[in-house]
């Protein structure tokens, strides 16, 4: 009897120490609890960190993380404004602000996961499509693209950005102010969303590397154009100042040569003119000359007898050379 007795009041220990240890759980700093009684919620949420009591196996504890969480959006192709299909990723970060609605509405991150997913995959997508693709490229409407330096003194509008109205971090916050009341109904708070990246779809990919090389080949032929133009502009500068400093130079040479004909005849002048002998010498002379132009080994000369070219030939025995 004693023994039974015994065994009947460790058994009842044993059950009040499991029930006490089951009537007990902790509270970490980074979470908060929500009893639940066969399934309901019992209280209000317990967010104090340190150890707590409970009815032990009729309540259960349901942890929820308050920390910032993390969503990471998949890829998604949707159109641009311009119709043009590319690639988004985004991600946000949020948390849980009101456990109780976020229990009842989600009961766990898994789900929060998923209407997240939904929302702001829409809102995004709604946002994409109502602005054209250089606005969600550009960070704000006041950043001054780069420019090619060789196009920066032309008036071509080849390869140059179009101009914005609003900008990447404004669509972003279009996105963020439309997604908040979606998702605060399920006691989350949306702290931001942002752009991870664009590309474009590997449909149109092709096409738009095409059209960017076809603009690179329209810049080339402009410059290969103006080059050509200065080339020929530079081209007739040269002849038409070759053309010039020729005929200076013949110009030059003429008066040149004018006034040394000029002078030399002017010394023969004065060299010939000094007596009637020196003028009888240089008619001589240059009737040598002239003997020695004409006349050669198979050379015949019809003259008649009072002609100036004869009359030095008239005296000249031909036997002795000599008149």
């Amino acid at each position: 009897m004693k023994a039974l007795r015994k065994t009947v009041l460790s058994a009842l220990g044993l059950a009040a120490l499991i029930a006490f240890y089951a009537s007990l759980y902790t509270v970490n700093e980074i979470e908060q609890v929500i009893i639940t009684q066969f399934g309901k919620p019992v209280g209000d949420p317990v967010t104090t960190a340190g150890l707590q009591v409970k009815i032990p196996f009729i309540q259960d504890i349901n942890r929820i993380d308050r920390r910032i969480l993390e969503w990471d959006g998949a890829t998604t192709d949707m159109p641009t404004k311009d119709k043009l299909y590319v690639s988004v990723d985004m991600f946000a970060r949020w948390r849980i602000t009101d456990p109780m609605q976020y229990f009842l509405r989600m009961r766990d991150e898994r789900s929060a996961q998923s209407r997240l997913d939904d929302i702001l995959g829409s809102e995004t997508r709604n946002s994409v499509a109502k602005h054209e693709l250089i606005e969600i490229i550009r960070t704000t409407k006041d950043r001054v693209p780069l420019q090619d330096e060789l196009l920066s003194n032309t008036e071509s509008t080849v390869g140059l950005l179009l101009p914005i109205t609003r900008g990447r971090e404004a669509i972003e916050r279009e996105i963020f102010a439309a997604a908040v009341p979606k998702i605060g109904v399920f006691g989350i708070e949306l702290l931001d969303i942002r752009f991870k990246r664009i590309n474009y779809n590997e449909s149109v990919r092709p096409k738009i590397y095409d059209r960017m090389v076809s603009e690179r080949r329209q810049i080339a032929e402009q410059f290969r154009s103006e080059g050509n133009g200065e080339a020929a502009r530079i081209n007739g500068n040269r002849e038409r100042d070759l053309l010039r400093i020729q005929s200076e130079a013949y110009r030059k040479v003429e008066e040149v040569r004018g006034e040394a004909d000029a002078r030399a005849t002017e010394i023969y002048a004065k060299a010939y003119n000094q007596s009637a002998a020196a003028v009888s010498f240089y008619e001589f002379t240059r009737t040598m000359e002239a003997y020695k132009a004409i006349i050669t080994s198979n050379t015949t000369l019809v003259l008649s007898t009072d002609s100036d070219l004869f009359k030095f030939l008239k005296g000249v025995d031909p036997k002795s050379g000599t008149e």
